[in-house]
């Protein structure tokens, strides 16, 4: 069965990379939750997806930087900032967390963090990590080599592939705009497990699911469940 992943949380029901979000994806049937993880100049790794800040509303503020502000100054002007610490606390295992740790950030302070976790009782299978970056992805690996790894890739399958066999992977992520249906089959018969973001239409989920796609990553977890399950 093709898994359904929330994408920042469930975007679509609750503003993006927030506890919020979190736990509208839990509660419509996600299988895993994806989140966007940076760090602040005081070492705090927060959700956000872009390198500055959006506020309540979701409104960009381009002239505050994550990496140059301190948490405390970001909470001022977003009251929902959430750090990766709270996201995992309210998930609570209730389903696999993947923290896609954006290119250029530290990552010593994420590392920390899933390492507390671990030393609580968390199992590694609780966590993924994932990145663009390569660099990232290869320092986290580095780091938590019991986390499995998922390489998200813009360009193509070739290159990730690379990616995949220098890390470990067997997971890749691809923009659906670059999947088609035969890489979809390909990709079922050999050693990877593709997933494809930022996937919203149900036929489209339901077409690549009989061809034996791994996962897709939507802003609408329930509606992709219920589009999958109407072939089952």
């Amino acid at each position: 069965m093709t898994k359904v992943i929330g994408h920042r949380g469930a975007r679509g029901l609750a503003p993006e990379n927030t506890l919020a979000a979190i736990e509208a994806g839990i509660g419509a049937g996600a299988d895993e939750i994806e989140i966007d993880v940076r760090v602040t100049r005081d070492g705090v790794p927060v959700l956000n997806h872009n390198p500055f800040l959006q506020d309540n509303q979701g409104n960009d503020m381009p002239h505050v930087r994550i990496h140059e502000q301190n948490y405390a100054e970001l909470l001022t002007r977003k009251d929902s900032l959430a750090t990766l610490e709270e996201a995992i606390r309210l998930a609570n295992r209730r389903m696999p967390m993947i923290i896609e740790v954006k290119p250029k950030v530290h990552i010593s302070p994420v590392v920390k963090t899933i390492q507390a976790f671990l030393g609580e009782g968390w199992q590694p299978g609780d966590f993924l990590l994932a990145s663009f970056s390569q660099r990232t992805l290869r320092a986290l690996h580095r780091e938590l080599p019991q986390l499995e790894p998922i390489v998200l890739e813009h360009i193509s399958m070739v290159i990730a592939r690379m990616r995949a066999k220098e890390v470990g992977a067997r997971r890749i992520g691809l923009n659906h705009h670059i999947v088609w249906w035969g890489l979809v089959s390909a990709v079922k018969r050999g050693e990877y497990q593709l997933s494809v973001h930022t996937l919203n239409d149900p036929r489209k989920a339901r077409r690549w699911a009989k061809r034996g796609l791994y996962a897709i990553v939507t802003d609408y977890p329930a509606r992709i469940k219920t589009a999958l399950a109407e072939d089952t």
